[in-house]
């Protein structure tokens, strides 16, 4: 009888467990947070995983893939006995100084883009051309106007994503829903309060996420900066390392920049959540 009982209860069990993985995959469905964080370290463990057979079993040449281990154990003597330390520091200095330059300039005129239709037609045109300006390209001229001093390493930074926020900002303003505005100028809301209390509740949510992309695409133009004319910084130490073909130094360089990213990506939802607690709903 208790093996009947039980043998029907692990038949429930995986029943269960069968229909909330079947209901994961309902288009845009939700899973928890355990789940969630689970299969993220999968991920990870098997991106890992993959690359110790191609080290270990498969044999790949470390000049083209240092073994894991190898990888770490530089990682530790950089960190620990090295200015890796203060090339991150400069790294993450200039990215945030002219990404957060980019925001507070961007984001106001973004908003201005998508909720003014004089504003779109006086100004969407000339970003829309700058946005496709590669930001590499002012490398030599800012070296030329500017030195090889900070200011043209923000200077990049700031080309590369300034035109982008401010055409993402204008398209999330223009993703809010037109009924919504109709239904509030029914109640009684006026043009500017339209904007205060309608369009940047609305909007500001979608902003942080605008942020988020833009942010990993400044770690692009930074990196590319400081291989040309820096002397810190993570990218200077990836050129310098592939001078001297050490992978595993480059590895390291491009796995601390995918960490930093992480963690300021996190950081992104965390503030999300933070500031706009009723977006969750």
């Amino acid at each position: 009888m208790f093996r009947k009982e039980s043998t029907e209860s692990m038949k429930e069990m995986k029943m269960g467990l069968f229909k909330r993985l079947s209901d994961s995959f309902t288009p845009k469905g939700d899973i928890s947070k355990t789940a969630y964080v689970t299969l993220s370290a999968v991920a990870f463990l098997l991106i890992f995983l993959l690359w110790g057979i191609a080290s270990y079993i498969m044999k790949v040449d470390q000049m083209f893939l240092p073994a894991p281990v190898k990888t770490v154990t530089t990682a530790f003597t950089m960190f620990t006995k090295g200015k890796f330390l203060l090339d991150i520091q400069m790294s993450v200095q200039r990215v945030l100084i002219g990404f957060l330059i980019s925001s507070a300039a961007g984001i106001p005129l973004g908003i201005l883009i998508g909720t003014y239709a004089p504003c779109s037609a006086f100004l969407e045109p000339m970003f829309s051309f700058v946005r496709y300006l590669p930001a590499s390209a002012f490398i030599q001229l800012f070296i030329l106007w500017i030195g090889i001093g900070e200011e043209a390493k923000v200077a990049i930074i700031i080309v590369g994503s300034f035109a982008q926020i401010i055409l993402m900002v204008a398209n999330n303003v223009r993703n809010v829903s037109g009924e919504l505005i109709e239904v509030s100028y029914t109640l009684g809301v006026s043009k500017l309060e339209v904007l205060w209390k309608i369009i940047l509740p609305k909007c500001l949510p979608d902003v942080i996420d605008t942020l988020r992309v833009v942010l990993g695409w400044a770690w692009t133009y930074i990196i590319v900066a400081e291989m040309v004319g820096a002397s810190k910084g993570i990218g200077f130490m990836i050129s310098q390392a592939g001078r001297q073909f050490w992978v595993d130094k480059i590895f390291v360089g491009i796995i601390t920049i995918g960490f930093i990213g992480l963690f300021l990506d996190m950081l992104g939802l965390y503030l999300k959540k933070l500031l706009f607690p009723w977006n969750e709903s």
